[in-house]
């Protein structure tokens, strides 16, 4: 078990100085580096600790050199290396993983960090699949699988989900809500939460690697953008008056929010419950929904995603 002091208030920052030596000289690659975001966060502390190299994924060209500057303005000496790529695009996915099999270092550690929430009206993606699902899961399955050639015999895979799989489980029978007759922002994105959880727990079974999804907290960061007052209320983000909850539990600032990515990255004592469930800095699968974690659920997601994105991965 991570150390039992670990919990909510944890940061980064000090769950990475804990895990220094594990980081030490690890290929390091993260999708979702826009400035002050979980990904940024998670990249700069990891940047402290001597790594062998980080790539930051993201699809801003603009965001990505931002981040790294901000990186390199703390840690001059990081090796960090940027990455473009468009998760809810499967043709730009296919592209970034060309470069990627390209690179000379094995990658020790993947972090599918990128993500979108809440989408308030319902957007399909150039590949007409739902928006949320495409971008938080199918993207990140498919190129997670391009790259495999390019992956450590066991790279430790981290998907970042949420609390908020507890919304809805994926919809098998009608991922796109009849073409956003049925959508709801709220049901859109649990079901693209849970299929981040149901991705770690067949990646176990098929490749037999270290795998675990996870629950960042309740964070004010760039993923909340799409996100309209009415729907942060509901939501629980904000109060009535548009101010963010004070005292609540599962609020957190950014450097609490991705210190559970420090820990399911690098902390060895978890591997014994290898598909699990990460929150707050300790293992939770006693809090998650059943069909999140379920085996059936996760082998049927991964041969649904394989016919998505039209070849085996």
């Amino acid at each position: 078990m991570p150390p039992s002091h670990f919990g909510a208030e944890t940061t980064a920052q000090e769950a990475a100085e804990y895990y220094s030596d594990k980081i030490k000289g690890k290929v390091v690659l993260i999708t979702g580096g826009s400035p002050g975001g979980l990904g940024a966060e998670a990249a700069r502390v990891i940047a402290l600790h001597n790594p062998k190299r980080i790539i930051l994924a993201g699809r801003s060209t603009t965001n990505i050199e931002k981040t790294i500057k901000e990186i390199h303005s703390e840690t001059p000496s990081a090796p960090l290396r940027p990455l473009i790529i468009d998760l809810a695009s499967l043709s730009n996915v296919r592209e970034a993983s060309k470069e990627v099999l390209a690179y000379r270092e094995t990658i020790d550690v993947l972090i599918n960090n990128a993500g979108i929430m809440g989408l308030e009206h319902y957007t399909k993606t150039f590949d007409v699949y739902e928006a949320q699902f495409a971008t938080c899961h199918l993207g990140h399955f498919l190129f997670t699988g391009l790259i495999r050639p390019r992956l450590a015999d066991k790279c430790r895979i981290v998907n970042v989900s949420s609390r908020g799989h507890v919304c809805g489980p994926v919809r098998f029978d009608d991922i796109n809500f009849g073409d956003g007759k049925a959508y709801d922002p709220w049901l859109g994105y649990g079901q693209a939460k849970t299929a981040n959880m149901l991705y770690s727990v067949e990646l176990k079974e098929r490749w037999d690697v270290p795998t675990f999804s996870l629950h960042p907290g309740g964070i004010m960061t760039n993923l909340t953008r799409d996100l309209s007052l009415e729907h942060k209320k509901s939501a629980g983000i904000i109060d009535e008056d548009g101010n963010r909850k004070a005292g609540n539990s599962e609020s957190k600032d950014v450097p609490q929010g991705t210190s559970t990515h420090i820990v399911a990255a690098f902390d060895d004592e978890i591997l014994e419950s290898n598909g699990g469930y990460l929150e707050d800095c300790q293992l939770a699968d006693d809090v998650a929904k059943e069909y999140a974690l379920s085996e059936e659920n996760a082998a049927k997601l991964w041969e649904l995603s394989e016919q998505m994105v039209g070849e085996q991965v």
